[in-house]
């Protein structure tokens, strides 16, 4: 291999490893996250959206208080939301489908 291809090659390798480097860097750390009840728009829930609906993407109203989505955590009951409902960590007796 000629001085140029070995050089060439090195500045690729050198770069590549910078490269990937940089994305371990600026990836943000995983933060823990936790159920969050009644914070989903409808269609919009993670999981368990009550009696009437089977899993993720299946509630039927907006803020639906038996349906959750992940947050990170700390931040569910700390939620605003329209009409002065706030998330909670278990499931709500608010704004529930008319069955």
């Amino acid at each position: 291999m000629s001085t140029q291809k070995k050089i060439s090659a090195a500045t690729l390798a050198g770069a590549l490893a910078v490269a990937a480097g940089g994305l371990i860097a600026t990836t943000p750390a995983q933060a823990a996250n936790v159920k969050c009840y009644g914070v989903a728009m409808a269609g919009q829930n993670d999981c368990a959206a009550g009696p009437g609906t089977t899993c993720a993407g299946t509630s039927k109203v907006d803020y639906q208080g038996n349906s959750w989505k992940y947050v990170a955590e700390g931040s569910c009951t700390e939620m605003m939301l329209p009409g002065d409902r706030m998330g909670s960590l278990s499931p709500l007796d608010r704004d529930l489908p008319e069955m």
